[in-house]
């Protein structure tokens, strides 16, 4: 990423938790809204194009019949989507996973 690119994706996130509306957010800090428009467009469609290769790796234990008890964690990401994380999982790993999927955050 450039410099640019961190610079409007950060500002981008903070006018969306601000509250404010673009126009005044954009007067507060001096910058142009035509702009601002423009870097939030280009950063959103660079998003949308995003896809992330998944390899799905057999089960190194025997699958759990539906109803039983587990300890995995389940965890609630935007859009809906979940993420279920069993035991012994990476952490470095998880943390890549969720970067990916919910970048900011």
């Amino acid at each position: 990423m450039t410099e640019a690119w961190m610079k409007w994706h950060g500002l981008v996130s903070e006018q969306s938790e601000s509250g404010q509306n673009v126009a005044a957010f954009c007067e507060e800090r001096g910058l142009r809204a035509w702009q601002f428009y423009e870097w939030k467009k280009r950063l959103r469609e660079s998003e949308a194009a995003k896809f992330v290769e998944v390899q799905i790796a057999s089960p190194a234990e025997p699958v759990r019949p539906a109803g039983a008890r587990s300890s995995a964690i389940e965890i609630r990401l935007k859009g809906g989507r979940n993420l279920v994380v069993e035991p012994g999982f990476d952490a470095g790993h998880l943390r890549a996973v969720l970067a990916v999927l919910e970048p900011g955050a």
